[in-house]
């Protein structure tokens, strides 16, 4: 067994979510050791849809809520900073989004929600309520299927492969290390530090941060923490490139930067099953057919299945170890959108600082019933 010298954090993760905790911790200097298990894992970024998305979100939950609009109101910052640092543009438009319905019944629940959620915060929280003749005036190639949408200026997407690329380059040049391919065995703490094992090599940190999707709730009862995370498959299609037509996201179509629309709706309990399905990929193309007509012509060239990390409330797990000082478990599916978050306040509480007060209510405590 070789051990490794000694870091100040030991980050268990190299998705998206782990990037930004370990990206964030390198940007306060700290010296950080990323450890991924590489392609062989269940990487719920090969699915992401690459949104920052805020309306609706968190009725159930209105830290949620909070904690997303903060993300929103951070990402272009964010964005910023990670050009000025490594050159890489992650492509991030938020020119607002749409959120479209296929039938009146559907719009009004649509709505209900977001006012809800605008009543219930006591904050701005804008959106307004587009009827089909206002929703083409500023996306002309809707369907006429589409009885109207609820548009929020807060939300907009990026390029998800750009954004882990500058992560990564970020982590690397502010002098963080990344060891890739190797599976953790073993988290021990011992005489006040951590002792990790992974690929025949024991790494030793003052830190341990879990952020490894659904590893997470292997790991988690290593350092006295839980993790009750369990997969749920998205099926992606993606086009050709094509002309621009589709300037704001949606849940279920977007159109990157590149050109390619990107299309995705489904939410499927089966295990750890990452295929696809036929008669599912043809329903999510079904209704973006609906929505946008002139997608019908249009070829598809890659289709995939990938896991998303969900809670049993679908709301995010942050959680520091009262066993085990020093550990912390970060699990959540809004990977993208929270970066900025996962960067910045949740670092600092990390290394010392306050506890956010808008994720008080994610400790897994909570399934405690």
């Amino acid at each position: 067994m070789t051990t490794v010298r000694e870091v100040d954090t030991l980050v268990l993760g190299g998705g998206v979510v782990g990037m930004a905790v370990a990206y964030g911790l390198a940007t306060a200097g700290e010296r950080v050791r990323l450890l991924d298990e590489g392609d062989d894992a269940f990487r719920a970024a090969r699915g992401n849809f690459g949104l920052v998305w805020v309306q609706g979100k968190g009725l159930e939950n209105l830290d949620y809520a909070r904690w997303s609009m903060a993300a929103a109101k951070r990402w272009p910052g964010f964005a910023q900073e990670l050009a000025a640092l490594t050159g890489i543009d992650v492509g991030l438009s938020q020119m607002g989004g749409l959120m479209m319905c296929l039938d009146d019944a559907e719009l009004a629940a649509r709505v209900a929600r977001v006012e809800s959620l605008r009543q219930s915060l006591g904050v701005d929280y804008p959106y307004v309520v587009l009827r089909p003749g206002e929703l083409r005036e500023i996306s002309p190639w809707v369907g006429p299927d589409v009885a109207g949408a609820v548009f929020s200026p807060l939300d907009g997407h990026v390029n998800p492969l750009r954004l882990l690329h500058a992560l990564v380059k970020g982590f690397q040049v502010l002098g963080g290390e990344m060891v890739a391919g190797v599976h953790v065995d073993r988290i021990e703490r011992r005489a006040g530090v951590f002792h990790v094992r992974a690929g025949g090599t024991e790494h030793v940190a003052d830190r341990v941060v879990l952020a490894a999707g659904l590893g997470n709730r292997d790991l988690a009862p290593m350092v006295g923490l839980n993790a009750p995370v369990r997969p749920n498959r998205g099926q992606i299609l993606v086009s050709e490139r094509v002309q621009p037509f589709l300037r704001h996201p949606s849940l279920y179509v977007r159109q990157t930067d590149e050109g390619v629309v990107q299309i995705g709706d489904s939410h499927e309990d089966v295990g750890f099953d990452d295929g696809t399905s036929l008669e599912k990929l043809a329903g999510i193309a079904q209704r973006a057919i609906r929505c946008f007509p002139i997608l019908a012509s249009v070829n598809v060239v890659r289709t995939w299945g990938a896991l998303r990390v969900l809670t049993p409330d679908g709301f995010p797990i942050y959680q520091a170890s009262g066993d085990c000082p020093g550990a912390f478990v970060v699990t959540c599916h809004s990977g993208i959108t929270l970066a900025p978050m996962h960067a910045g306040p949740l670092v600092n509480w990390m290394r010392g600082g306050a506890e956010p007060s808008d994720i008080q209510t994610f400790r897994s405590e909570r399934f405690d019933v």
